[in-house]
């Protein structure tokens, strides 16, 4: 059989201009990953990415760690996160009481966020994205990544939407476990899966090995 890790990207720039893009501990938590990885010995055969900046920031860095020439990442647009801010707007035209205002913490930013992502899934909004194309690029991008050869091993790096698809995909859940997992899944957590004549299996989700040693666990962030 085949594996591959998904990553999701390192802290990004949570309530900046700019959300697409690593904050300072999100680079080093790309690192960390990378580090870990050649501490452990654990070399990869692909090295695919999204193509946000926030995907292309933390292959980087995980290649930095890793001691690797970047330019090996390839790109795949197929795995990028879903358009949070079109399923948010369109939420929000439809019930703008319920939309966080300025200032507002997180916790109402992902009240929020869950709000909406439920009512995309049932097709309630309409945003730039429909929910059935969203589930069709992400099998997509499971049947490019599980064609791979035989004891090969595949890195990707991607976004918590997009992971949480994948794995509802791969254990046939239900659509609202998108939601639920997008919302648990740590930056530059580690999810392993197999792919084989059987199709792709679920080994691990969600794990930061690199962030759990006890200097580091105050790193571990969810944005």
């Amino acid at each position: 059989m085949a594996e591959f890790y998904t990553v999701r990207h390192g802290q990004a720039s949570f309530g900046a201009a700019d959300y697409d893009k690593l904050s300072e501990l999100g680079w080093r938590q790309a690192r960390w990953l990378g580090e870990h990885w050649r501490e452990a010995g654990l070399p990869f055969d692909r090295i695919l990415c999204g193509d946000l900046l926030r995907h292309r920031e933390t292959a980087q860095g995980i290649c930095e760690g890793l001691d690797l020439d970047a330019s090996r990442v390839e790109l795949v647009p197929q795995v990028n996160e879903f358009d949070f801010h079109s399923v948010m707007r369109s939420y929000g035209e439809r019930d703008p009481q319920s939309v966080p205002a300025e200032g507002a913490g997180r916790a109402d930013y992902y009240r929020f966020l869950k709000k909406a992502m439920r009512a995309w899934a049932g097709d309630e909004i309409s945003p730039a994205e429909s929910w059935q194309a969203f589930e069709q690029r992400i099998g997509e991008a499971l049947a490019l990544i599980g064609d791979s050869p035989r004891g090969s091993r595949t890195l990707v790096v991607s976004s918590g939407g997009a992971i949480a698809m994948m794995v509802r995909q791969v254990l046939d859940a239900g659509a609202d476990t998108v939601t639920k997992l997008n919302m648990q899944i740590k930056n530059t957590a580690v999810s392993r899966f197999f792919s084989g004549a059987g199709g792709v299996s679920l080994h691990s989700f969600n794990h930061v090995p690199h962030l759990e040693t006890g200097e580091r666990h105050e790193f571990i962030t969810y944005s």
